[in-house]
């Protein structure tokens, strides 16, 4: 079994993938600024695949690159600073950010005035939301953080957006994918400002949904028009499956008020195209150009208080999440084919630690 290793994925069918071996860490020689990360553990939810998916439009293969038509899918998770060429980041340093599926990876770190920032050069045009790493001491909330802040964290941005638009008049929001784990994020804080939300789910996930208590009413897909709405409604898509954001503006028309698209849980359906749908253009949210406009209004520091302080509380309220943790690479790969099919079940938070089990 391979020590050192590397997961990769076909950027143009993401089912098939490849282990490749990695060189022994402390053979790897290394260039002034660069540092050798050993990767402890990560997260690989629904929102990975969403990387995938939007992998070429958005630029999330471009932060670690691969040869050919092979990429490498983003995760958040933890690392330990193994070797380094920075002064001011020692061995030893542990952070949470954004990482390779793999067991280390060498990368060029910075220190500025508000913290450590991957100054890869290719990355240098990227959001800087993802090239951005957190000091992180080990604590008990490891996996619920690397589960769910990266998910929170666009829940977060998208109800700010709501909130400074006057959540475009409307007086109820409909989310797919309700069982979706930042789908249940922007329900919780919607309802917190005591709006009306509808969560939209399949019915194998429908009790789940319904015992969360995120939700003030939990439709089926296919019961989406059997009872009216009232009022002014906006649509935020999770799943990005065309049927479902079709029956969605037909059914509601008019009353629909503002169509936004997030991610794509259903990546086999593909991203939603244009099309003619009654009401208005489904809108791509782009969560980092939010926490860029957030950044500068409020600056980066009470930025990144505000949405700890929101996750602490959504954490404390939301006692669902199960972590389960799966070693090395073999396990690895039959996760990710679990989460890319959409077999996942929704309570279920999975953690990877590259090291293989005893």
């Amino acid at each position: 079994m391979m020590q050192d290793w590397d997961f990769l994925i076909d950027r143009t069918d993401l089912s098939l993938t490849e282990v490749r071996p990695l060189p022994a860490p402390d053979t790897v020689p290394l260039e002034d600024g660069e540092v050798m990360l050993d990767i402890e553990r990560f997260a690989l939810t629904a929102n990975n695949i969403t990387y995938g998916v939007y992998g070429d439009r958005l630029g999330y293969w471009r932060f670690f690159p691969a040869a050919d038509n092979w990429g490498r899918i983003p995760v958040w998770g933890f690392a330990r600073v193994r070797r380094s060429m920075v002064e001011a980041i020692p061995v030893g340093t542990r952070f949470f950010g954004y990482l390779p599926m793999a067991t280390h990876w060498v990368t060029r770190l910075e220190r500025k005035p508000w913290g450590v920032v991957d100054a890869a050069p290719h990355r240098a045009d990227l959001p800087p939301a993802y090239n951005s790493l957190i000091e992180a001491a080990p604590g008990p909330r490891d996996d619920q953080i690397a589960l769910l802040r990266p998910l929170f964290l666009t829940a977060f941005l998208l109800d700010d957006y709501f909130a400074e638009h006057a959540d475009f008049g409307a007086t109820t929001f409909i989310l797919s994918s309700a069982s979706s784990k930042t789908a249940l994020g922007l329900g919780w804080l919607l309802a917190k400002r005591g709006v009306r939300v509808i969560g939209l789910t399949s019915p194998r996930n429908t009790g789940f949904v319904e015992g969360v208590g995120c939700y003030a009413e939990t439709r089926t897909y296919d019961s989406l028009a059997d009872t009216p709405i009232d009022g002014q409604v906006v649509f935020v898509d999770f799943a990005g499956n065309p049927e479902v954001v079709a029956a969605v503006h037909h059914s509601l028309g008019e009353q629909l008020v503002h169509s936004a698209v997030v991610g794509s849980t259903h990546q086999a359906g593909g991203a939603v195209g244009p099309g003619r749908l009654p009401g208005p253009r489904p809108t791509f949210f782009f969560a980092p150009d939010q926490a860029r406009q957030r950044a500068k209004d409020w600056g980066g520091a009470v930025l990144n208080t505000r949405i700890q302080a929101a996750l602490d509380d959504f954490i404390a309220a939301n006692g669902w999440l199960e972590v389960r943790t799966h070693a090395g690479y073999a396990a690895l790969e039959t996760v990710y084919r679990t989460v890319l099919s959409g077999r996942a079940r929704p309570e279920a938070g999975h953690m990877v630690t590259p090291a293989p089990g005893d």
